[in-house]
């Protein structure tokens, strides 16, 4: 311990010469700090106390500066505060990959590699249009429902939302294995979460064998505010490396609504006027510019994505509270979990009717056009009989047939945690159940089994591109069922 005071009091000397300006603490808020002097400040800049604690300017004010500190320490008044000479800045690289870091880039977990490329600043203004792509490359999940109802593009934002325990993490961990799987980058950032999950995510992307491809940035629920608060913008300035080198990334965000609540109470501490709920003004323009750093970007002559997914929880279902609402405004739609399926045994709990994708349709092909349509007739036409059912009513055989049809599907979405299914497999497999040639039994033993064999992928592939029609496509599959199905009993 003596050790390390006398390294951060000779870092603290080392800055305080180069900077020649000092500042003392004069009021403590928990996280926030009031100091005077450090004449030449800059907002944005980053300062280090003698006591060892990292800080960043806040708010300039006429005689005090005001400065969000990066610890738990206490600090006491009096404490000596010098300028660092740059703005809060994180260490990027692919020596991060497979590391869980903290909000100042840090190991916490993981090997720490070498491979730190360079700084980069976190707060910084998103590019304009000029600098984006059309969205048209299909960004797969994995998780069928997902990937068949509400198709997502490479580079989209994607809000998830639902109740506290409704499976949202499920989806996050299985687009990440999916997304890993094809070689993309993933970074998570777990705000505020409780150290037993982070290490449950540590866990998993290890079994998994994806921690290669991964970044976790953790801020626990034991963390200081002021960490919190940064961890989504490490993340994202994170994933801009990736993008900068040519490389897709995908950026969870779990949970914005546990950062807004942390920025509104560093808000109400530094005596910001309270609005709606007791959150800042500025609670929107801080979401929407962290929102706008994701998209589909120009980089050279290639192009490169950022694929976001935002998560939100939501009370009671309630999808019209403040920051829920916020954040649907600024996203490209939203994957919603109903609790009421969820407490029906549906997994994942996603509701297709209230969840919406804005921009992901445009990457699909007119076959998986037509599968959309198709399924939201058939489970449209399921809701609707199975209200007459409430009253009583004698049902004729369109309606059995009705009826039976949307079991089938929901017995087919209805898909195991950790099996993450590609694209082409979904529309092979929906195609067999559809024509009634396999009842949707054992889903995950056949995507197993194409899974491990190279010439039935390359048979996969081959069925669904020569086919622009989901009829067309129950045809083929009806025509070579005994290949398909062969899986099952090999």
């Amino acid at each position: 311990m003596a050790e390390t005071n006398k390294q951060s009091k000779n870092v603290f000397a080392d800055y305080l010469k180069a900077s020649g300006e000092v500042g003392f603490v004069v009021k403590v808020v928990s996280s926030i700090i009031q100091a005077e002097g450090l004449p030449d400040v800059k907002l944005g800049e980053m300062v280090l106390l003698e006591s060892g604690q990292l800080g960043q300017i806040m708010a300039l004010k006429s005689e005090e500066v005001e400065i969000l500190v990066f610890a738990r320490e206490p600090i006491k008044v009096g404490t000596r505060v010098t300028r660092i000479g740059r703005k809060l800045s994180v260490p990027v690289g692919d020596g991060l990959l497979g590391r869980t870091i903290d909000v100042l880039g840090r190991t916490i977990a993981g090997a720490a590699g070498n491979g730190i490329a360079e700084w980069r600043t976190v707060d910084v203004t998103p590019g304009g249009i000029g600098t984006r792509v059309r969205v048209d490359q299909p960004f797969v999940t994995g998780v069928m429902i997902v990937d068949l109802l509400v198709p997502l593009g490479r580079g989209q934002r994607e809000l998830v939302l639902g109740d506290r325990k409704t499976g949202k993490s499920y989806l996050l961990n299985q687009t990440i294995l999916s997304q890993a799987r094809l070689g993309n980058i993933c970074i998570y950032a777990a705000i505020g979460k409780q150290k037993a999950e982070i290490r449950k995510l540590e866990e998993f992307l290890a079994a998994n064998k994806v921690a290669d491809k991964t970044v976790v940035v953790a801020a626990s629920s034991q963390d200081a505010s002021g960490e919190i608060y940064l961890c989504p913008y490490t993340a994202m300035t994170i994933a801009e490396y990736f993008r900068d080198t040519g490389r897709d990334a995908v950026v969870v965000l779990d949970d914005m609504s546990t950062h807004a609540k942390f920025y509104r109470e560093l808000s109400l501490l530094s005596r910001k006027f309270p609005g709606r709920d007791s959150y800042p003004g500025d609670i929107f323009h801080v979401h929407s510019k962290l929102m706008e750093r994701s998209g589909y970007f120009k980089v050279g002559q290639k192009t490169a994505a950022i694929t976001c997914m935002p998560v939100v929880e939501t009370v009671q279902g309630d999808i019209s509270g403040y920051i829920q609402t916020n954040l649907m405004s600024m996203t490209d739609g939203h994957v919603y979990f109903d609790s009421d399926l969820f407490f029906r045994g549906r997994r994942p709990a996603v509701n297709p009717f209230v969840s919406v994708t804005r921009v992901g349709r445009q990457t699909q092909t007119p076959l998986r056009r037509d599968v959309g349509r198709m399924l939201l007739d058939l489970l449209t036409g399921y809701e609707k009989t199975q209200s007459f059912l409430k009253f009583g009513a004698e049902l004729g055989e369109s309606s059995r047939q009705i009826l039976a049809m949307g079991e089938k599907l929901i017995k087919f979405f209805d898909q195991p945690v950790f099996l993450v299914v590609p694209l082409n497999v979904q529309l092979v497999l929906l195609a067999l159940l559809v024509t009634g040639v396999w009842n949707g039994d054992h889903p995950e033993r056949l995507v197993q089994a194409y899974l491990a064999d190279a010439t039935t992928m390359q048979a996969v592939n081959d069925t669904v591109n020569r086919n622009e029609a989901m009829n067309n496509l129950m045809e083929d599959v009806r025509r070579g069922a005994d290949f398909w199905l062969g899986k099952l009993t090999a």
